[in-house]
C-alpha cells in the first residue's frame, strides 16, 4: 500500500459514490419531474438513479426512457435537470464518512480536482452544501461542454500542468474514462459500481486514502 505515497501531484475525484450519494434525492427530483409531464407513467427509484449514475447526463435519459421520440426526452431531461438541482439544493446529498478530514489531509500533499459526468451546476450544490469547495483548485463536468469524461480528466491535466495525477472513481466508466486519458485508477468500492481489474488500488472507506496516499 505504501508503494503510492509520493507517486502523485494530483488526485482527479468522480463526484457521485465517491464524494457522496445523492441518489435519493435526485429521485425524489426525477419523480417531481416525471409527474410535470402526461408522457411518463413509471415511479422514480434510488435503484435506478444508481444504476445509471457515471453515464453521461444526455445517456442517462436515452437509457431510463428509450421509448421517448428525441424531442420529448429532451424536455424531460431539462424539467429533471431543473428540478434535480432545485431539491439538492435544500436537501442535499450524503456525504461519505471522513470526507473532510481525509480531504484536508490530501490538500497537504496534493492538488485536488472532481470531474464529474454530471449537469452544469451540480458540482457547485455539492460545494455549497458540503461547504468544501476550498479543498480543490478546479472541476469539470459533462454539462460543461457537452464532452465525455476522459475528455474532461484531459481537460484538467492539461489547464492545470499536471504531471502524475491519479483519478478516484466508483463505477466502470470511471475506470475507462481515466484509462482513455492516461491516467492511474483508484476503486471507490463502496460506491455505486463494480471494477473487477485494471485499477491500481481499490479503497473500502474514503477514509483509507490516508493511510494509501
Amino acid at each position: 500500500m505504501t508503494a503510492l505515497k509520493n507517486k502523485f501531484d494530483s488526485i482527479v475525484f468522480d463526484l457521485d459514490g465517491t464524494l457522496w450519494d445523492s441518489s435519493a434525492n435526485v429521485a425524489l427530483a426525477w419523480q417531481a419531474a416525471i409527474n410535470q409531464v402526461d408522457y411518463v407513467d413509471e415511479l422514480m427509484t434510488r435503484e435506478k438513479v444508481r444504476s445509471i449514475t457515471g453515464l453521461a447526463y444526455n445517456v442517462i435519459f436515452d437509457t431510463l426512457f428509450p421509448y421517448l421520440d428525441l424531442e420529448k426526452r429532451n424536455e424531460l431531461m431539462a424539467i429533471c435537470a431543473k428540478s434535480e438541482l432545485e431539491v439538492l439544493y435544500s436537501k442535499g446529498g450524503d456525504l461519505y464518512p471522513d470526507l473532510d478530514e481525509t480531504l484536508n489531509y490530501l490538500l497537504k500533499k496534493y492538488k485536488l480536482f472532481i470531474v464529474s459526468n454530471c449537469q452544469n451546476g451540480y458540482i457547485e450544490v455539492f460545494f455549497k452544501i458540503s461547504g468544501m469547495a476550498h479543498y480543490f483548485s478546479g472541476h469539470q463536468c459533462y454539462g460543461t461542454k457537452g464532452t465525455p469524461k476522459a475528455e474532461n480528466i484531459k481537460d484538467i491535466v492539461n489547464d492545470h500542468q499536471l504531471t502524475a495525477p491519479v483519478y478516484i472513481g466508483d463505477t466502470i466508466g470511471d475506470y475507462n474514462a481515466a484509462t482513455k486519458a492516461g491516467v492511474p485508477f483508484i476503486f471507490a468500492n463502496y460506491g455505486f459500481g463494480k471494477v473487477e481489474s485494471g485499477q491500481i488500488a481499490t479503497i473500502n472507506t474514503f477514509g483509507e486514502l490516508i493511510t494509501l496516499l
